[in-house]
């Protein structure tokens, strides 16, 4: 399997794949794929850390955290295939290597695609207030088994090295990925009042030790710097489509 990263801003990643190498993904995330690659998608048995099509994708764990319970994987036929995957939003596409024993959590779209031996599954779910992540709560993929996948955050990335019990408090849009062996809790910081966050305002706490990858692009905030420009609906108010026509 020969892979790559390309582009800055919204980079992609491009999959060389061998006759007998297969790649998961979530169903629908392909940009493309050339005539040697093959697709199957299913709402079980794809993925697993037991390997290929035997391992177990926890499709009810899946459903209950709000993630996709379809899963397709990518196999070669004949030669040499091809296939690509986009970003979602400006960002970064970071390589990871899983080994078993260890296991990582992603904020809800991170996963992007990996080898066949990688098990994506829910690992936490939390509704939060309206302003937080625009009240579709704090939802983590939890990442695991014994191969290469890799992670899509957003924006500006910062790795940090947590020392045994050092703590950091992290805004929920924010935190991109943790390893398991940092403790993670949802603490609330008094002081900041209001109708959407109630007596306090949600922060994650994450204790050490292990490593911490920090997204500077949170999803709410974009959605809300977007909202003048969508349309209203009723017809004359703004919108993309008016200031494109304009």
């Amino acid at each position: 399997m020969r892979t790559e990263i390309i582009g800055t801003t919204l980079p992609r990643l491009e999959v060389y794949l061998e006759p007998g190498e297969t790649l998961i993904s979530e169903a629908g995330q392909a940009a493309w794929l050339d005539e040697p690659i093959t697709m199957r998608t299913a709402a079980t048995g794809i993925g697993g850390a037991g390997g290929g099509l035997k391992g177990a994708m926890h499709v009810a764990k899946r459903a209950v955290g709000g993630s996709s319970i379809f899963m397709s994987e990518y196999s070669a036929e004949g030669g040499t295939g091809h296939i690509a995957f986009g970003t979602k939003v400006p960002g970064e596409i970071l390589p990871m290597q899983s080994v078993e024993g260890k296991a990582h959590m992603v904020h809800s779209y991170g996963f992007i695609a990996g080898e066949s031996t990688i098990s994506v599954s829910a690992g936490f779910q939390k509704k939060l207030g309206a302003g937080v992540l625009g009240g579709a709560g704090l939802i983590l993929q939890k990442i695991e088994g014994n191969g290469q996948w890799w992670a899509e955050l957003s924006g500006e990335i910062k790795e940090m090295e947590l020392a045994e019990g050092y703590k950091l408090r992290v805004h929920p849009g924010h935190l991109g990925m943790f390893e398991d062996s940092v403790s993670f809790n949802l603490v609330t910081i008094k002081g900041i009042k209001n109708k959407f966050f109630g007596q306090g305002l949600f922060f994650a706490e994450l204790t050490g030790p292990g490593k911490v990858w920090l997204q500077s692009l949170s999803m709410a905030s974009l959605a809300e710097s977007l909202q003048p420009y969508l349309s209203t609906g009723d017809g004359g108010g703004s919108g993309i489509g008016n200031i494109i026509g304009s």
